[in-house]
This record gives structure tokens, C-alpha cells and sequence, in this order.
């Protein structure tokens, strides 16, 4: 029996009539976490861990939420409902459902790396594993975060020696956490765009503990922006609100820096190989790790990895959602003065 169903609204669950991350309006919707292509607007009930429904009324305003716990069990309609910590940004899970002694997990975004916030991941044994593919190409290998971290800490000083900005580009929820603690060890002041200002003050709110940071406002003295440390979405790096850190380098943090000539593409002095997505290697040991006889594999590589998966004797098949890269819209907050 299929526990879950994929539908034109998204995942779905016929026997506990509730979809999980649709991407259409729905009455019940299960949430992995709280980015925009997982979470929408429009749904007439919430169900998520607490620290996603803190961003999501931070991203969505007031909705009908509610909270559990990682590991804690509700049942809906006889069936089992929990969700499990999946690695991916502070609050994301994975989701467990089981039925009549039929166990499905769907992954959401995850990465099997612990990154010291957003709890570790943790394999889930199943029958039915539904997996993101994101990266799940064998091009893509990370380095361990400390590697990452130390190039650039690095990169950080060598510029300051030069008294040169250092414009780090991040997705304002997720890897703008990440990198906090390794910048507040080479620097006094990390600065930040609004949109990073405004995931770090709902966090902060929700109870997470993270290391100080400064919003860039049109009142910052230019002066203090000399030399400085800030971490800013994407597309900033193209928009008139980087001129006010000059002379400054950008630096990109992105699994997708992996493949040669990204950085230049992007026209970054700098490519940071940092993901808060599964490599190569993660996928598989997380679906080894579950011991599902059968795989799905969706957004992102799918019909390779669900090839791959067959060759290897993994039962699998491609599933095609709707969706994608993390949405980092550009709000500009802080127009030159």
C-alpha cells in the first residue's frame, strides 16, 4: 500500500488526509522546514517542529501552527505521524509515517554532517525512503565544514591585512547561521543584510543561541564598514548595496562552487564549497542507513541517482516535484544613503 501519493498539490497521505510540503493550498499540510520552496502560504493547518513554526510566522505571519517535538508521535486517522531531526537548517525534519506496518520517511533537504545548530541527522529505518537529490551527482564530494571553515577564516584575514571588505554570500536562513561562529572568531563585528537580520532576530527570538551580529543600516558610518566582515543573500552581490563596503571581495558559499568556473560565472573573487545539502557520499550512506527496499528519488538528480540506485540493487524510481532552489529574494532595506 502506498502511504503516500504524489499528487498535483504535492505529497500526500490519503489515509491521514494531509499533505506533506504541498506546493498548492491545502487544509492540513506537514512542513519539513521553513524554506520558501517547502513552506507556502495559503494552507489552512500547520504541523512542524517549533523552531520552523518560529520562522514561518516570521515568513508567513500568524497561521493556524502547531508544534512537535523531534521523536514525539501524534495519530491521525490511525496514523503515526513524527518528525526527525534531518541536519538541514535549525528546525528541519524529516517525516515519519506508519500505517498498518508500513513505515515511509520522507527526507526533505538534508545533510548528514552535523553542523553544531541544526541537529544531527538521523537515519530513520523504513521501508519506503522518499530522498532529495540535490547534489546526488558522484562530482559532488564536500570537504569536512572545519576544512571549509579554516579557508575562510583565512580569506578573512588576508584581506584585512589589506583593509578590504569580505562580502560573504549565503542563504539568509540556513548557511548564514552556519557560519557565524567561525567569523566571530576573526572578527569583532559581523555585519549583516536585513534579510539575514531578519531569519537571525526570529531565531533568536524562538529561544537559539547565536553569536552577536550588526544590521547594515543607511546610518552605518562608512568608516566602519572598512575592512569589515558581512554576510549577505544572493543577488546582493550584483545590486547597488555592495558598492558602500569598496574596496571589497565577494565570497560565495554554495555547494555549487564545486564545479569549476561557478565562482567565475558568478563573478566571485571567492568559492566556498559549503552546503546544507547531502553530497555524493551522504545520500547514500543515509539511504543505506534507512534500509528501505524502495527509494524515491526527487528534486534535483533524480532520474541518474534512481538509475544508479537500480544498478546498485536499490528498488528506485524518480519522482518529479515542484521543488527547487531556496527562494532568496532580495528585499533592499537599506538603500544608499
Amino acid at each position: 500500500m502506498a502511504l503516500i501519493e504524489f499528487s498535483d498539490r504535492g505529497l500526500y497521505c490519503p489515509p491521514a488526509n494531509v499533505y506533506i510540503d504541498p506546493w498548492k493550498s491545502v487544509d492540513k499540510a506537514i512542513i519539513t522546514h521553513a524554506h520558501s520552496d517547502h513552506a507556502k502560504n495559503g494552507n489552512g493547518h500547520y504541523l512542524c517542529h517549533p523552531y520552523t513554526t518560529a520562522i514561518l510566522k516570521a515568513r508567513l505571519g500568524e497561521n493556524n501552527y502547531q508544534s512537535i517535538e523531534w521523536n514525539e508521535v501524534i495519530t491521525i486517522n490511525g496514523v503515526k505521524i513524527s518528525l526527525h531531526p534531518a541536519g538541514h537548517i535549525i528546525g528541519s525534519s524529516q517525516v515519519k509515517l506508519e500505517y498498518k506496518n508500513e513505515i515511509w520517511v520522507f527526507s526533505g533537504d538534508y545533510k548528514v554532517e552535523n553542523d553544531g545548530i541544526s541537529g544531527s541527522f538521523e537515519p530513520v529505518r523504513c521501508n519506503t525512503f522518499i530522498t532529495e537529490s540535490t547534489f546526488a551527482l558522484p562530482i559532488y564530494k564536500w570537504l569536512p565544514q572545519k576544512v571549509v571553515y579554516e579557508n575562510i577564516q583565512q580569506w578573512i584575514k588576508q584581506n584585512q591585512q589589506e583593509q578590504v571588505s569580505s562580502v560573504l554570500i549565503a542563504y539568509s536562513l540556513g548557511k548564514a547561521q552556519r557560519l557565524l561562529q567561525p567569523l566571530s572568531e576573526v572578527t569583532e563585528t559581523i555585519f549583516v543584510h536585513g534579510a539575514v537580520w531578519n531569519m537571525h532576530q526570529a531565531l533568536i527570538n524562538a529561544g537559539i543561541h547565536l553569536p552577536e551580529v550588526e544590521l547594515i543600516t543607511p546610518l552605518t558610518p562608512k568608516e566602519k564598514l572598512k575592512g569589515c566582515v558581512v554576510i549577505a543573500p544572493s543577488g546582493s552581490e550584483s545590486s547597488p548595496w555592495i558598492n558602500r563596503f569598496k574596496p571589497y571581495e565577494v565570497g560565495i558559499c554554495s555547494g555549487w562552487m564545486q564545479v569549476r568556473g561557478n565562482t567565475r560565472r558568478s563573478n566571485a573573487d571567492k568559492g566556498f564549497v559549503l552546503s546544507d545539502h547531502a553530497d555524493w557520499n551522504g545520500l547514500l550512506t543515509a539511504i543505506k542507513d534507512t534500509g528501505a527496499q524502495k527509494v524515491f528519488a526527487t528534486h534535483g538528480f533524480q532520474s541518474a541517482f534512481s538509475r544508479y540506485l537500480n544498478e546498485q540493487g536499490i528498488e528506485a524510481a524518480e519522482v518529479k516535484t515542484e521543488y527547487g532552489d531556496e527562494d532568496e529574494t532580495i528585499v533592499e532595506p537599506n538603500p544608499l544613503p
